[in-house]
């Protein structure tokens, strides 16, 4: 007759335990957001603190002119490219094994000579503290101010792991595995979670208003090397394609080694702006192309793409 109940307070046992663990799992998850936004502010700070100590040299080198996603599974494959969604993600592989194609002239786009003293790279802690940090992407005025992640050998690595590679929703932007840095390809495509707190590229889509594009239209990238500093071309509004799509896509484009590659990507991605920015290109000036999950089509994307305008600060070499 005491049967059904200590059936009862065993099941109000089980529940008390399933509520306590579901509450140390939030306050765990609390913390570690706590912990990542700290180490990401610290790191800031870091870099801040470094810039004033060692103000950028007054010398400098003109910038060198080169001359020669979705979880739903469509019927046929799409594009393997990253695919970032709003608080979660489901990361496909990369196109490439990280080693784009580049003509032995655009191979020796160095940087040029620089005379004068040069500077110390103000995240230089940041490099030095993760090998995989490829670069610090920061754009005034905007909550995007976060190092940049480059990990040929598993693109997927940062995809929900914060700087330190701990568990973390918001995850860390990250360098397409067919760019390059060093040699510089002509494009640098970079992929963020469109976060919903805004963190990451959550914010980007304000760029499809042409007024806050005015406000906000320069972008600076922090690289081992030097600044390098671009200026918003395009905004448009595109998405991953089925393989046999013949179609323009964006993320497809890393290197122009003809006049006529290059002149594909820019008439493409000016005839799909949303608005005139005033910015125009030639065959040699290179872009950095920033992309994030949008929602107006099925494997939708928000693309920001802007032109380097110009070389700021060189830095010393410290590997």
């Amino acid at each position: 007759m005491n049967e059904k109940p200590n059936v009862s307070v065993r099941l109000g046992i089980l529940s008390l335990l399933f509520l306590a663990a579901a509450i140390a799992l939030l306050i765990f998850r609390h913390d570690a957001d706590i912990r990542s936004g700290e180490s990401l502010e610290a790191m800031r700070e870091s870099a801040a603190e470094r810039k004033t100590q060692d103000p950028e040299p007054e010398t400098r080198a003109e910038s060198a002119i080169v001359t020669s996603e979705s979880e739903t599974v469509a019927p046929e494959p799409s594009e393997t490219v990253p695919t970032f969604t709003t608080d979660t993600a489901e990361h496909q592989a990369g196109s490439g094994d990280g080693s784009p194609e580049i003509s032995s002239s655009e191979a020796t786009d160095v940087l040029p000579v620089v005379s004068g003293d040069l500077a110390d790279n103000p995240y230089l802690d940041s490099f030095l503290a993760n090998d995989d940090m490829g670069a610090w992407l920061k754009i005034d005025g905007t909550v995007i101010d976060y190092p940049v992640m480059w990990t040929p050998r598993d693109e997927n690595y940062y995809l929900e792991r914060n700087f330190s590679g701990n568990p973390d929703k918001n995850g860390c932007l990250i360098l397409d595995t067919d760019s390059c840095l060093n040699p510089l390809t002509t494009n640098l495509i970079i992929h963020g979670h469109n976060m919903k707190s805004g963190a990451m590229f959550g914010t980007l889509q304000k760029y499809s208003d042409a007024g806050y594009c005015r406000e906000h239209s320069l972008i600076t990238l922090y690289a081992e090397d030097c600044e390098r500093r671009y200026e918003v071309i395009a905004v448009f509004r595109s998405q991953v394609y089925r393989k046999t799509d013949q179609v323009f896509k964006f993320y497809k484009f890393f290197q122009a080694n003809t006049p006529e590659e290059f002149d594909d990507f820019y008439q493409n991605i000016k005839a799909l702006s949303l608005y005139d920015t005033g910015v125009t290109a030639a065959f040699g000036d290179r872009f950095i192309t920033l992309s994030t999950c949008a929602y107006h089509v099925e494997n939708g994307r928000f693309v920001v793409v802007a032109k380097e305008i110009e070389s700021g600060a060189h830095y010393q070499s410290f590997r």
